[in-house]
């Protein structure tokens, strides 16, 4: 049997890494997860921290198998080793995409492609 489900996680604390004392459950899952492969889908994966929160907070509910899946993935800012991310739809540097659903306050989610921010006084975007 298949099934999508959603978490919603939410820094706070001015924790900008994430983590156990950075992240708090806003929405946790519907269904059951206990024996069944569980693969999670995230936007970003940087530090590592809050997936492995996620991660650790899962595996307590004993599925059959947990990995992940990231559409950027920024594996040399890992203060985690060893993090399940078994498929990366793109390797970034350290750099602040807006578009595609990214946003730089609440601004540019709409373009219809990633672009890198430049910040020089101006905020200046150029195609990634």
């Amino acid at each position: 049997m298949h099934g999508i489900d959603f978490l919603e996680l939410a820094g706070y604390g001015g924790a900008d890494t994430g983590g156990e004392h950075g992240v708090r459950l806003l929405k946790d899952l519907d269904l059951d997860i206990g024996g069944r492969d569980v693969l999670l889908i995230d936007d970003v994966v940087d530090t590592g921290l809050t997936l492995n929160y996620l991660f650790r907070t899962l595996s307590l509910r004993q599925p059959r198998s947990l990995t992940a899946a990231a559409f950027l993935d920024r594996p040399y800012r890992r203060l985690v080793e060893d993090l399940p991310v078994r498929y990366v739809g793109f390797t970034v540097p350290d750099e602040f995409f807006v578009g595609y659903g990214f946003d730089l306050d609440e601004r540019y989610r709409h373009l219809p492609d990633l672009h890198v921010v430049r910040a020089n006084g101006n905020v200046k975007i150029r195609p990634a």
